[in-house]
């Protein structure tokens, strides 16, 4: 809205020397953040982020694959939150809302007392006449009530005391500050005991399956048994890892199925295409020797159920170790907005400076222009100013600097430092997400999202990355397929009753096999996230991956 005032006068300045302007398009621009569900690797949030810019009124997309986030600049007068939310559900993928706008000034508060449907209206009400309420959001079924605020204008403690006039006896309202419980820490924890449960599950059918094609057969006579032929030429070696690798690949990695279907269904590949190419190119190879083993007495092909069982629980071994990874890295910034202390004294003085009375609050009730008193070893609450007493202040959270600085009246302090050694009396200028805590919570999140020049390059090479080993393995089969044809190559090159048609699908599904773990895409975005949010929490800001680059 700056920016159009200024235009706005430009355009008057350009008229008063005689010259036409064209129309003025005035455009206003709104921000907001999604949580992004189901991403797997670079291709994913490329496609999300063509998905969302395809969106019309959106001018800009960001997609962090490490982070799991979407920021979004768009005209809301255009398009709205929910139609972005429909865009990437429609590319495959679950999206929540985080913040949108100017709601970082928002807060959550537990109801007592409310019984009816007239007293939701009433205290609804009430909060929307407030001066600089923006925004009130009701959640009945918890008696919780979200208003999105100008701290400029109001604070927490005046919505509360508003509430709680609101009451006629006998009835009485009660307000409270809430905390509504993570939700994306909560689904973290989810994602990651699925993970970690789905791999165990793959290995409790996968071991057995390499044991029994590896190592028993190495191991005469303890696996003999294998050998046994149960019908023309299938052992029970054959059966057993069939039946404990089918329920791997179908139902334990159903996921890469539901993910390669929504890939190829928006016209792209990722890393679920990948996977369930190799997976169900050995998966069905053997089924097809299983058969030919069936049905004849002479044949001697190997089967590969034991490629497809351990490909789909490493891989699933890599995601597990991947969420984890991300955790810790969300366990940073959890720590950096726990640096600020949870409650703070605060004071009401006279005109003439003098102290009526103290009280310790919640440092979430802190409003501006609010006094606060802070005695030595005590941390500063909120960002302000002197106005009463001397000491000094460590602020090497912030800046670095080990020796303790000296702060008089007029002198500006920052929250989550440390008093030293006197007596002061801070004024509140900065509160809530304004905060320079807040801030550089907010610049570590900015820096996360933020692109790395070598990642762009992997982003590139990963757009034909899944394209390109497809021809590569299809190209590998043809290049060992003709040839055999054509005996241009020695027979005995080729293994006892295999064809030269089976030993080209095995070197084929090799190259398709081996390229699955897309690496490419992961390795960049999950090091720029761990490196910022780890040097965030020992005092060290990098903003994004091209300061980490250079």
């Amino acid at each position: 809205r700056f920016l159009f005032s200024q235009a706005r006068t430009i355009k008057e300045a350009i008229e008063d020397i005689n010259f036409e302007v064209d129309e003025l398009q005035e455009q206003e621009i709104a921000v907001c953040r999604l949580r992004i569900k189901g991403m797997a690797c670079t291709s994913c949030s490329e496609s999300i982020e063509r998905a969302l810019l395809m969106v019309p009124g959106v001018k800009k997309a960001a997609v962090g694959l490490a982070l799991e986030e979407a920021k979004v600049h768009f005209d809301p007068n255009i398009t709205s939150r929910d139609l972005l939310i429909e865009a990437i559900e429609d590319a495959g993928f679950g999206a929540d809302l985080i913040s949108y706008g100017d709601d970082v000034n928002k807060m959550h508060l537990k109801l007592e007392g409310v019984s009816s449907p007239e007293d939701t209206k009433l205290i609804q009400s009430v909060l929307e006449t407030v001066e600089g309420v923006n925004n009130v959001e009701w959640d009945t079924s918890g008696q919780t009530v979200t208003v999105a605020y100008d701290p400029d204008v109001t604070g927490p403690r005046l919505l509360i005391q508003r509430i709680q006039d609101a009451a006629e006896p006998p009835k009485c309202f009660n307000a409270s500050l809430y905390s509504p419980p993570k939700q994306r820490e909560v689904e973290r924890h989810h994602e990651i005991m699925s993970y970690r449960n789905q791999f165990l599950w793959s290995c409790l059918f996968s071991v057995p399956v390499f044991l029994f094609a590896m190592v028993l057969p190495m191991l005469p006579p303890s696996g003999d048994w294998l050998f046994y032929k149960i019908y023309n030429n299938m052992t029970v070696g054959m059966l057993l890892r069939w039946l404990l690798c089918s329920p791997v690949q179908f139902i334990i990695g159903w996921r890469f199925y539901v993910g390669a279907y929504h890939a190829l269904k928006r016209g792209y590949s990722n890393m679920d295409v990948l996977v369930a190419l190799g997976t169900n190119a050995a998966y069905f190879y053997s089924v097809y020797i299983i058969v030919k083993a069936l049905t004849s007495d002479t044949f001697e092909g190997q089967d590969l159920f034991e490629t497809s069982s351990m490909l789909v629980s490493f891989i699933l071994l890599g995601k597990y170790l991947e969420v984890v990874a991300k955790g810790k890295t969300s366990d940073a910034l959890s720590k950096l907005t726990e640096l600020a202390p949870e409650t703070a004294v605060l004071l009401t003085l006279e005109k003439d400076g003098s102290v009526i009375s103290e009280v310790e609050i919640s440092t979430q009730l802190l409003q501006r222009n609010d006094f606060i008193k802070i005695v030595p070893g005590e941390k500063v609450p909120v960002d302000g100013v002197v106005i009463k007493g001397q000491s000094h202040v460590n602020e090497s959270m912030i800046t670095g600097e080990a020796r303790p600085i000296a702060k008089k009246p007029g002198d500006k302090v920052i929250g989550g430092t440390v008093n030293d050694n006197g007596f002061i009396i801070v004024k509140a200028t900065h509160v809530g997400s304004e905060t320079a805590l807040s801030q550089i919570v907010q610049l570590v999140e900015a820096a996360q999202l933020a692109r790395a020049p070598v990642q762009r390059l992997a982003d590139k090479i990963s757009r034909f990355f899944v394209p390109t080993v497809v021809v590569a393995a299809f190209l590998t089969w043809l290049g060992w397929f003709i040839p055999g044809q054509l005996h241009l190559y020695p027979q005995q090159w080729i293994p006892k009753a295999m064809d030269s048609f089976e030993l080209a699908l095995q070197f084929g599904i090799s190259v398709l096999v081996v390229a699955c773990p897309c690496a490419l895409g992961l390795a960049t975005p999950t090091a720029v996230m761990v490196a910022t949010g780890k040097g965030a929490s020992l005092g060290v800001l990098i903003k994004g991956g091209n300061a980490l680059e250079k």
